[in-house]
């Protein structure tokens, strides 16, 4: 390795009749830290993945990009429509209802995971959340959420939160402005409950 420049003048100085300023063990230290900072320097920024990364194929046929509400709240639900917590639509809705104009954004994920819940096809499972419960937030296509071919998304939050992956429908994860997970709340936790109101109206983008 070639001396930096600073080192090879010291050491030319480093003569009989020449009075070194400093003693062995400061060189010593000098040499060490000119050797150490390029490393330090070179080290890259680390930087971690957010939900904005991730998409859903709709039902309708159309993406679901997280990434088109950067910035905005974000609610993903993992849904079924022969569960016992599918009234939990209705709430859904009002939490919609109440929250949209502000930014908050609703993706329900129909999945048939949890106790077979969901075996329909697009149309079935359309039938029942417009026409029985009048839900018109956006819904991906039938999706996996847990297992070996879980969606990517899942798949991320799980590693995000390992101790609060969906363990039945109806599990609630939500995206805070920052694209990562604000909270998470289990399936017997309502959609109007005050806990959630709390948490999303604290996520919501400022009033202009």
């Amino acid at each position: 390795m070639t001396p930096a420049p600073w080192l090879r003048t010291m050491a030319s100085k480093c003569q009989p009749g020449f009075t070194m300023p400093m003693d062995r063990r400061t060189l010593l230290v000098l040499v060490a830290g000119s050797l150490a900072q390029p490393a330090v320097a070179q080290t890259p920024a680390m930087t971690r993945i957010t939900a904005y990364a991730f998409s859903f194929p709709g039902i309708d046929g159309r993406d679901i990009r997280l990434a088109d509400y950067a910035g905005q709240p974000i609610l993903v639900v993992n849904t079924a429509s022969l569960c016992g917590y599918t009234p939990q639509y209705t709430g859904l809705q009002q939490l919609w209802n109440r929250y949209k104009e502000q930014g908050l954004m609703i993706v329900g994920v129909p999945s048939n995971d949890f106790g077979g819940q969901e075996p329909g096809n697009a149309a079935e499972i359309l039938k029942t959340v417009q026409g029985d419960y009048g839900a018109s937030f956006p819904l991906a296509a039938k999706t996996q959420v847990r297992g070996e071919g879980l969606h990517a998304f899942y798949k991320w939050a799980a590693a995000e939160r390992p101790l609060e992956a969906p363990r039945w429908n109806f599990h609630k994860y939500l995206i805070g402005r920052d694209g990562r997970i604000a909270a998470v709340f289990p399936t017997a936790i309502e959609p109007m409950d005050a806990r959630v109101l709390t948490v999303i109206a604290r996520e919501l983008p400022p009033l202009k």
